[in-house]
């Protein structure tokens, strides 16, 4: 008897994967998380805890797919950032947050900074950037260059457009160009504060345009550095439109371009004043007050920020101070500015920035007190610049009990030191004028000698660049 069996089918060698099961849209969708790499192996140490106001945020960026969705968040989100008095109308077409409590951890973080809510209306972009992706790394650079962290909120506020920036490829470039223009590192933080537009500019733009044009001119490299902590600004003026016509005009006023740039370098400010608007109308109000256009280069070579002062009120104050006390009328006024440089303008152009009250308490002490001809107050203006109670009065009163006799040059233009050792000399040292400034021509001293000694061969600007150069 044959046993009947079911043959088994034959076991398949390569194996045919299930169809596809099409995945379920779920309609409110969890919050993803980011990935976690863990390296059990590692021996790098786990980063330091950073500060609270630096703690990166609890809650995640989140992702909603649908647009209906979408509409739904936005109006959330807007509705709160009205709550809390920002006007969300600029963030209408740019991306915001999927949930209020991301949006409420950026509002708090600018809080901890010290923005308030005007802050940010006045730029409302700044709710777009991500604390961990953006505040976070940017704050963190600025604080490993040397600034302080309470001086954080301030600049952000000064300069919110920085949040949106890359640290490597937009800010650590321009810290990068600042150190290699001789900027001293622990200077880039206060450079950086005063101008902080200089994180927009191009480095092969402006800034590089500037400092080439002034080396063309005579600069010299190693002051750049310090005439951008002085006065960052002018990295961002235009050679062609600002500083090169600043430059042209001044040299037109017969100023030497050797000593121009000695005077670039020491008070770079002077780039930023308006050459149509200031520079230009104190020029003529000094010729209008008298002051010849062969001096004018002098007036500016010795006392530079005269470009940038309101001259024309000052000069009509302290013509009528003139006037009313010295009685010497405009046309007098003139004429003794004219043949007395040194009276004032020319020889001591800071009177322009004393104040009237102390010009006339000075004068009434002279007039009153000691009770001296005027021409020594004309021979020696410089008197209204020193101190009325602690030097001119004390040393008068010590001259007066001696009964000695001087100029106003001798008790006053010396150290304290100097003035001890002249009252217990046995005689009075005559006071030897000093030399005469004459722009363009040769240093000559008082009696008709000519200071040139070796200096036959040298031309003119050379000889003037060297006796300027303690200006």
């Amino acid at each position: 008897m044959k046993l009947l069996f079911r043959r088994k089918p034959p076991i398949p060698t390569h194996f045919t994967p299930p169809p596809p099961i099409p995945p379920i849209r779920p309609s409110n969708p969890p919050n993803p998380s980011p990935p976690t790499l863990l390296r059990p192996f590692s021996t790098v140490h786990p980063p330091k805890p950073l500060p609270p106001e630096y703690e990166m945020p609890t809650v995640t960026w989140g992702a909603i797919h649908g647009r209906k969705e979408q509409l739904v968040s936005r109006v959330v989100i807007s509705d709160y950032l009205k709550t809390l008095g920002v006007v969300p109308d600029e963030l209408q077409h740019l991306e915001l947050p999927s949930t209020v409590d991301v949006m409420r951890e950026r509002f708090e973080f600018l809080q901890k900074l010290g923005l308030t809510v005007d802050d940010v209306n006045a730029y409302p972009l700044m709710l777009v950037c991500s604390v961990r992706k953006n505040i976070i790394p940017v704050l963190g650079y600025l604080e490993k260059l040397g600034f302080h962290r309470s001086d954080l909120g301030a600049f952000v506020k000064s300069y919110p457009q920085i949040l949106h920036m890359s640290v490597i490829v937009e800010l650590a470039p321009v810290v990068k160009f600042l150190r290699g223009i001789d900027v001293e590192r622990n200077d880039v933080p206060f450079v950086l504060q005063r101008y902080p537009e200089l994180f927009g500019f191009k480095l092969e733009g402006t800034m590089s345009t500037s400092v080439g044009y002034l080396v063309s001119i005579g600069v010299s490299p190693r002051d750049i550095g310090p005439m951008v902590t002085q006065f960052p600004f002018f990295l961002g003026m235009r050679v062609g439109t600002v500083i090169k016509p600043l430059v042209d005009y001044l040299v037109s006023l017969g100023l030497p371009k050797r000593v121009l740039v000695r005077m670039l370098e020491k008070r770079p400010n002077v780039l930023g004043y308006d050459l149509e608007g200031v520079v230009k109308p104190n020029v003529e109000a000094l010729v209008s007050f008298g002051v010849r256009r062969e001096l004018l280069a002098s007036v500016i070579a010795q006392y530079p920020p005269l470009l940038g002062l309101p001259l024309m009120p000052k000069l009509s104050s302290q013509q009528y101070f003139f006037n009313l006390k010295l009685k010497i009328d405009p046309d007098g006024f003139a004429r003794v500015v004219e043949r007395l440089p040194q009276i004032m303008v020319v020889r001591c152009p800071q009177l322009m920035l004393i104040r009237e009250e102390f010009l006339k308490e000075s004068f009434y002490f002279f007039k009153s007190e000691m009770g001296w001809p005027m021409k020594e107050l004309v021979g020696f203006p410089e008197y209204f610049t020193y101190s009325l109670e602690r030097r001119i009065k004390p040393r008068y009163r010590r001259l007066a009990e001696k009964g000695i006799r001087c100029s106003l040059g001798w008790f006053v233009n010396c150290s304290d030191k100097r003035f001890e050792e002249r009252l217990q000399a046995d005689l009075i040292e005559t006071e030897m004028e000093g030399p005469a400034f004459v722009m363009g021509g040769k240093l000559e001293m008082p009696g008709g000698d000519d200071v040139s000694g070796d200096e036959d061969d040298e031309s003119e600007d050379e000889v003037l660049y060297r006796r300027t150069v303690s200006l």
